[in-house]
């Protein structure tokens, strides 16, 4: 099977694709991931809080929103030092790609050379750069890319028309216009998305529609799976059954043959089974660490055991040296802004 680049999916055409029966679903998508990608090897990427809480919005999954009461207290910017000496703990213990958020609505003007002097530091490290900072002007996008970002993350979150039921602060508009700065400054994006937050099969369609039909497919698509956090709207919402979720995986895959699929927030409530399927799927990224966000995510020596127990190894990142076959782990203490899980 080929799998040729498109940007005109129809809701139909991938609603289809997610009705397939589970068997036929799976061969085809880990037929795209197999022509796209090594089906053994598994991007691992870290996180780092640089702001976290306080956020304006009100973002009805987000843990970080200062108008829910979820024992997340705001913060401050890290400091310059603070953050370097975290990228030099990752660095050491194999991380290859450092990755910075703040719990912000949007940057302010001021904010932008903090956040650049973090960015040539880390890059100074030799090692690859990525932010979710919030809605960005083109401004800002532009100054972000001069100072060496190589990836910007920035969530579509949900379908276009599920999208006023999980968020009033911002519009999806606002997102499609951050994510066309963020290319026309010449980064490469990371867009995807939450599910599990009350939507239907269609509306999933809708998401993965959206995504696929962007200008450019995004270089990273995050699959999050909604982490219900007490205090938060959305706390107490029926569990999304998870073959739902190894079907959205799929569907990613075959949707966008070349972008890397992350399986990213509510890992720490998936089996090792789950996980197994949803890298046959087509995922192949994730984030590695002891925490997710202001969530939990699966301690370092569980997914080194379940890396060894599946044969996967450690992709080098953009043709990065790191070969092995062992993951490295890059323990830091993720947490960022709108995501219950950032890119």
């Amino acid at each position: 099977m080929t799998a040729r680049l498109r940007h005109d999916w129809s809701r139909d055409e991938i609603l289809a694709v997610l009705d397939l029966p589970f068997a036929d679903l799976l061969q085809r998508a880990h037929a795209v991931h197999r022509e796209h990608h090594d089906a053994n090897a598994v991007q691992v990427s870290t996180l780092l809080s640089i702001k976290t809480g306080g956020c304006p919005e009100d973002c009805a999954y987000c843990p970080q929103a200062a108008r829910y009461a979820t024992g997340v207290k705001a913060e401050k910017l890290m400091p310059l030092e603070a953050v370097v000496a975290r990228a030099r703990q990752a660095k050491a213990a194999g991380a290859t790609r450092f990755c910075m958020g703040a719990a912000w609505r949007s940057p302010k003007d001021r904010d932008i050379p903090k956040v650049a002097a973090m960015i040539r530091e880390v890059r100074a490290l030799g090692m690859e750069t990525c932010a979710t900072l919030g809605m960005l002007d083109a401004g800002q996008a532009a100054a972000l890319k001069d100072a060496g970002l190589d990836y910007y993350n920035h969530n579509l979150d949900t379908a276009p028309e599920h999208y006023g039921e999980i968020i009033g602060t911002r519009g999806f508009e606002d997102r499609l216009e951050t994510l066309g700065h963020v290319r026309a400054a010449g980064m490469k994006t990371c867009c995807g998305g939450i599910v599990g937050m009350g939507e239907s099969r269609a509306q999933r369609a809708g998401l993965l529609q959206a995504l696929a039909n962007l200008p450019e497919h995004p270089q990273s698509v995050p699959i999050n799976r909604l982490v219900q956090v007490e205090g938060t709207p959305l706390a107490g919402t029926a569990l999304l059954d998870p073959f739902e979720f190894v079907r959205t995986i799929a569907a990613a895959r075959i949707a966008m043959p070349k972008s890397m699929v992350r399986l990213s927030a509510g890992r720490a409530e998936m089996g090792d089974e789950l996980q197994a399927l949803c890298f046959f799927a087509g995922a192949n990224s994730i984030f590695y660490g002891e925490k997710l966000l202001t969530t939990g995510n699966p301690d370092v020596l569980a997914d080194q055991a379940l890396f060894n127990r599946l044969g996967i190894h450690a992709m080098p990142i953009d043709g990065g040296h790191d070969d092995t076959h062992t993951v490295h782990a890059a323990i830091v203490e993720p947490c960022t802004r709108h995501e219950t899980a950032l890119a």
